[in-house]
């Protein structure tokens, strides 16, 4: 532990160094990662101080608790030395999840594709209701959302939509939400008043920067044609709708939202470059031996991760077995407990297999 509080002291100052250089100000996104990591690594080297001077007080208090003889004294002093063993484990456990190796993808703003599954129009009308949600979320996280493509079913439903969601800490809050996302309810469509179970998926992909992925041009062909609507009539008298297909892995990415050609190719292109560098990330972690145990659910976008019970009022996440019973303020964006939930169960996994 010593030796890692002198990399975090030194690499500390180092960062109050670059921080204080004359040029410091060129690079604003520079500027913008180093003073994230400064105040990170402040909190990390406090943790490390107040652990080192409860440890000194774990020690005072054993060697005056000894050599005490009046009772009262000597039981005033255990009292002390078991507050402070209390106070040195809280302190251990915070400082080895500030200690938890950074997600690579931890700054990146998300893609996020929401699709309607089985069904039928119910699937599509909460497919709707996800994207509500995630948007609700977003609102209350200070976040910007812009949808990069959607195909509506109507006033509330949606087929499929991708969003852009960007800001601080996106991924890290909702990379849990990848997965199959199933609603039992009865459709306002039933006159019986019978439960229907429908389905939709979401994937979260990181952003990817032309830094992360590279695209070869000979890699892809771009194909231009009109926009069209709901029951496929031409809503554009342009060719302004773009898709691009990529070769090598086949993977197909269409925009036709907006008017300009220019801008439904760079909103494909980002989509592209998002599907392309999750499929490199999931090629990758599947090699590592350490993958699966460090995951909260297997990491599929095939798997079943969470229920929505309407007639019970219930929302269950089975990847850790918790449910909450607040559906209507879950669906107006109130994620953060389930979220919270996710997010410290797999903390817990990772400092236990760290441990092994």
């Amino acid at each position: 532990m010593i030796e890692k509080y002198e990399l975090f002291k030194n690499e500390y100052s180092e960062i109050e160094r670059k921080l204080s250089a004359p040029d410091s100000t060129s690079n604003p996104e520079t500027i913008k990662r180093l003073s994230k990591r400064h105040f990170e690594l402040k909190i990390i080297l406090s943790l490390f101080e107040e652990l080192e001077k409860i440890e000194t007080d774990i020690n005072d208090s054993k060697k005056m608790a000894e050599a005490e003889n009046d009772q009262e004294m000597k039981d005033f002093l255990n009292q002390q030395l078991e507050s402070s063993k209390l106070r040195k484990e809280e302190l251990e456990k915070t400082l080895h999840f500030k200690l938890i190796p950074k997600d690579p993808n931890a700054d990146k703003n998300v893609i996020m594709e929401i699709r309607a599954g089985t069904g039928g129009d119910e699937a599509s009308l909460f497919a709707g209701n996800l994207y509500r949600m995630y948007l609700k979320y977003a609102e209350k996280k200070n976040w910007k959302a812009e949808a990069l493509s959607e195909n509506k079913t109507g006033i509330e439903g949606v087929k499929e939509v991708i969003v852009k969601i960007s800001g601080e800490d996106v991924y890290p809050h909702l990379k849990y939400e990848s997965g199959v996302h199933r609603v039992q309810r009865v459709p306002e469509t039933e006159s019986q008043g019978r439960i229907h179970t429908s389905a939709a998926t979401v994937a979260v992909l990181p952003e990817a920067q032309e830094v992360d992925i590279q695209i070869d041009p000979k890699d892809i062909r771009i194909d231009v044609f009109r926009s069209s609507g709901p029951g496929g009539q031409s809503v554009n008298t342009t060719d302004s709708a773009v898709r691009i297909t990529h070769l090598p892995t086949g993977i197909v990415v269409s925009c036709q939202d907006e008017k300009s050609q220019l801008k439904n190719r760079d909103k494909a292109m980002s989509i592209l470059r998002a599907r392309l560098l999750a499929q490199k990330q999931e090629e990758e972690a599947k090699k590592r031996s350490d993958f699966r145990k460090t995951q909260v659910g297997s990491g599929d976008r095939s798997e079943k991760i969470r229920t929505y019970n309407y007639p019970q009022d219930r929302i269950t996440d089975h990847r850790i077995s918790f449910s909450v019973h607040n559906i209507s303020e879950v669906m107006n964006g109130e994620l953060e407990e389930i979220i919270g939930k996710l997010k410290r169960t797999e903390q817990e996994e990772i400092l236990k297999n760290l441990s092994m």
